[in-house]
């Protein structure tokens, strides 16, 4: 059975390492993202402030996986 995907975005508030983000969700909560595996090796990172898209599962809504930058 496949996954119900959430997607959003959100706002770089802090780089915590080379793949992991501290991010502002539209609603004001802080969360964890992390750089997908695949995106990681293309990816140099996210400058604070910039705006990611996100992706979480329905079982954990306080860690997502950040699929890329948008304008």
């Amino acid at each position: 059975m496949p996954e119900d995907l959430i997607h959003t975005l959100g706002r770089v508030l802090e780089n915590l390492g080379p793949v992991l983000y501290r991010v502002a969700l539209p609603n004001g909560k802080v969360i964890l993202a992390h750089v997908s595996k695949r995106r990681a090796d293309e990816t140099i990172g996210f400058a604070v402030g910039e705006r990611v898209l996100l992706e979480f599962t329905p079982y954990d809504l306080d860690t997502a996986r950040i699929l890329g930058a948008t304008e």
